[in-house]
C-alpha cells in the first residue's frame, strides 16, 4: 500500500480496485462490537517515561518464572482512574522482535481480560529470563503465568509485596 493511500472511515487503508479485480465487492475491517474484542486504549497504557520511573521507584514486584510484575501505589478509586499496563521486553532476553511482539500481545490480551477487576494502579510487566522464540506450548505457559500474576494483584496479594533491589 503506498504512503498516503486512501482510508475508509475506520482508518483502514485498502485498495478497493484490487479487491474488485479479485472478485470481492468490498472489504470491511472487523468490528470490535461484533467480535467481542475489548480495545487496548491509550488510557490503559503507560506511555511516558515518568510513569515507568515511578513504578520502578516504588520497588515492589511479583515474581513469576519468566516475568516480574512491578506495581505502583494504588490511586484513589474516586479519581476515576483504572489500571494501566507498561511492557518491558528487552532484546537482551529475547533476541528476535517476532518473539518480543508475541509476548507483548499475550500480555495485552491478559490485561484486557482482567483490567475491570484490577485495582487502580500502574503495572509494568518485565521479562527477566533469557529465552528463544516461544512455541505454541510455551505461549500457553507464558499466558497462564501472566494471568496468574495479574490474579495476585487482583486478589490483594500485592499489599505487602516483594521488594526488589
Amino acid at each position: 500500500m503506498p504512503i498516503g493511500a486512501p482510508r475508509d472511515d475506520s482508518g483502514w487503508a485498502f485498495d478497493s480496485g484490487a479487491m474488485r479485480r479479485m472478485g470481492k465487492s468490498s472489504i470491511t475491517p472487523p468490528s470490535p462490537e461484533l467480535s467481542g474484542a475489548r480495545p487496548f486504549l491509550r488510557s490503559y497504557r503507560l506511555t511516558q517515561a515518568d510513569a515507568y520511573t515511578s513504578v520502578f521507584a516504588f520497588r515492589h514486584a511479583l515474581r513469576g518464572a519468566h516475568f516480574l510484575l512491578h506495581y505502583g501505589e494504588c490511586r484513589p478509586p474516586d479519581s476515576g482512574a483504572s489500571a494501566r499496563l507498561g511492557l518491558v521486553m528487552g532484546k537482551k532476553f529475547m533476541r528476535r522482535a517476532v518473539g518480543r511482539n508475541c509476548l507483548k500481545r499475550l500480555a495485552r490480551e491478559a490485561f484486557r481480560q482482567a483490567r475491570a477487576q484490577l485495582p487502580a494502579r500502574d503495572l509494568v510487566l518485565r521479562l527477566f529470563v533469557r529465552m528463544p522464540k516461544p512455541d505454541r506450548q510455551m505461549r500457553r505457559t507464558l499466558a497462564l503465568e501472566i494471568r496468574q500474576l495479574l490474579a495476585k494483584i487482583r486478589s490483594g496479594a500485592a499489599q505487602g509485596g516483594e521488594k526488589t533491589t
